[in-house]
């Protein structure tokens, strides 16, 4: 079984990812559009990973979707849980991993693996915009800012002004109010982050926290969420650095498996 080809492709609410994986064990190429389902998105995805592995879709043995729109998803051979492709997907990464976390752009998991990778338990927030990368989204908007900024401005922060609405509609009134009176944007911030922490360690707690925690998904770049949660947790968190293919890369090994399966 030399060289297998298989793609994995997690679409998101907000991000298409994709991930080809050489033989289940090497990572060939990936690609990452800020444009999720039901966009050209996934399209982009796919044929820009294909392009810089220098390969064709008929190369590849096996295509698997999963996340948000992998229903949708055109082109792949069958899809797949996206809380199994996030657990393969962080067991890849860092083999020792017993608690992952995973804040996506409409949804917030927490999963419990066993020493050899395999999901055990999970807990998911699906019902609400608060603690998900949505409520980060619509926080930049109202300080006219970008996602990508926040992470910066926590860490210009030397107190915190704390948000105490858990709902997303309330807190943006709340963050407005704030503005109003012209408190520190950093301290804004970081309590917005501070926000996004209770909300998440909340659903981790309830599942149980084993070391070692590790964060997958878009907002595990966001450094300050990382801190700030690692407070609520009081323990610390690590972040691969493809933390945000992981759904994509636990899609193309799942792919990897259904074909070693067959054969």
């Amino acid at each position: 079984m030399d060289d297998v080809l298989t793609l994995g492709m997690d679409v998101g609410s907000t991000t298409s990812k994709c991930l080809i994986l050489r033989s289940g064990a090497e990572i060939a190429a990936a690609a990452l559009i800020p444009a999720g389902t039901g966009t050209s998105g996934p399209r982009r995805a796919l044929e820009e990973a294909l392009d810089k592995a220098g390969l064709k879709r008929e190369d590849v043995a096996v295509v698997t979707a999963t996340g948000y729109g992998r229903a949708t998803c055109p082109g792949a051979d069958h899809t797949a849980s996206e809380l199994s492709c996030h657990a393969l997907g962080a067991h890849f990464l860092i083999p020792e991993a017993r608690t992952v976390v995973d804040i996506g752009g409409q949804d917030a998991k927490a999963l419990r693996l066993n020493p050899e990778g395999k999901l055990v338990s999970f807990l998911m927030n699906d019902k609400c915009a608060a603690g998900t990368g949505r409520f980060l989204e619509v926080m930049a908007r109202v300080l006219e800012k970008e996602v990508s900024d926040l992470a910066e401005m926590d860490a210009q922060a030397t107190g915190v002004v704390p948000i105490s609405s858990t709902c997303t509609v309330f807190a943006e009134s709340e963050v407005i109010s704030q503005l109003a009176k012209g408190v520190s944007l950093p301290e804004l911030v970081k309590g917005i982050h501070m926000s996004v922490a209770v909300r998440t360690a909340s659903l981790v707690r309830r599942l149980g926290v084993t070391a070692p925690v590790v964060m997958t998904g878009g907002v595990a770049r966001n450094a300050g969420v990382v801190r700030a949660l690692e407070k609520e947790l009081d323990t610390p968190i690590r972040v691969p650095p493809l933390a945000q293919l992981a759904g994509a890369l636990g899609a193309a090994i799942y792919g990897w498996e259904h074909v070693r399966e067959k054969r």
